[in-house]
């Protein structure tokens, strides 16, 4: 990623670390930055927090002292990334390490991959 610029939505799941703390930034929760790279969240992490039981997302809460309105500010905003992501409304981009030769390969894999990655997302109430 480029330093200052927000991460791109569709690839969340490949976010790093610094990644999730300039997105944090871009939806006004940024004074969880700091924490957060301190326990390591990045992409992965925030596409597995829809799988948490209750007592994994009380544990997280805790982790990054968090107050109930932010946690569930960074919730909303995950869906809607991912509903934006399952409705095929992000630019399919190569990720800045892939080599550009492989730049028509990745959009068709990263096209296809997309949905399989928000499945998850039509069994959400």
């Amino acid at each position: 990623m480029n330093k200052g610029h927000s991460p791109e939505p569709l690839d969340f799941f490949i976010w790093t670390v610094e990644d999730v703390g300039l997105w944090l930034e871009t939806i006004n929760l940024g004074s969880y930055r700091q924490t957060f790279k301190e326990n390591g969240v990045n992409g992965e992490y925030l596409e597995g927090m829809s799988m948490f039981t209750t007592e994994q997302i009380l544990r997280f809460i805790r982790r990054c002292h968090m107050k109930w309105g932010d946690f569930i500010t960074l919730c909303k905003e995950l869906r809607r990334i991912k509903v934006a992501c399952l409705k095929g409304e992000q630019k399919v981009r190569r990720p800045w390490w892939a080599p550009a030769c492989l730049s028509a390969v990745f959009q068709k894999v990263a096209k296809s991959n997309r949905q399989s990655r928000v499945v998850s997302l039509k069994l959400e109430p």
